[in-house]
């Protein structure tokens, strides 16, 4: 099972965003059989077997045993991921974004798409994908905004003058600042 698989095909969203698909995949995420799903659903094999066979289709569950229950042979199905991410390109652009200056939204939205395809056609079947993931949180008083920009820029450049050359594995570095949601500040 894959970690994450990037759904680039309307025909898989289609599959994907329905609601008991949504529950069937759910089930899925260990092997079972659609009677068993159905048990625990609490809908008809049939009608679990139908969903399962669209989300075959789609490449969204792959059916990993086949077994002999009273003589009739019945597939063990499992999620093809543990998660989904559908492609923003399954949408396009809606229009033009504003100012693509570093200090934009429509920026940062773009940067954001540019890692989750990036992220998406990483090679998994490799023994090691080095990477490094940090988030934390600063504050920042409304005067001390652009200096801390500037400082954070000033930093990433000295890394990029300092290990830009020509030699050496490929690595993308991706920094997004962006302001909490205020229901996450109720947390103190």
């Amino acid at each position: 099972m894959r970690d994450v698989l990037y759904l680039e095909q309307i025909e898989q969203a289609e599959a994907l965003l329905k609601p008991q698909r949504i529950e069937v995949l759910r089930q899925l995420a260990e092997p079972h059989s659609c009677t068993e799903v159905a048990t625990v659903l609490d809908q008809t094999p049939q009608r679990v077997y139908y969903h399962v066979k669209r989300l075959v289709e789609a490449g969204l569950v792959t059916q990993v045993a086949e077994r002999k229950v009273r003589g009739i042979h019945e597939g063990v199905y499992q999620a093809t991921a543990r998660a989904y991410w559908l492609s923003p390109r399954l949408v396009g652009r809606l229009g033009l974004r504003r100012a693509q200056d570093e200090l934009s939204l429509g920026y940062l939205l773009d940067l954001v798409e540019q890692v989750q395809s990036d992220i998406a056609a990483l090679d998994r079947t490799r023994p090691e994908l080095p990477s490094l993931g940090v988030s934390g949180e600063i504050r920042l008083r409304p005067e001390q905004r652009q200096e801390f920009f500037e400082d954070l820029r000033t930093t990433l450049q000295d890394l990029f003058t300092r290990y830009g050359g020509a030699e050496g594995d490929a690595f993308r570095l991706a920094v997004a600042c962006y302001p909490t949601r205020p229901e996450e500040d109720d947390h103190e």
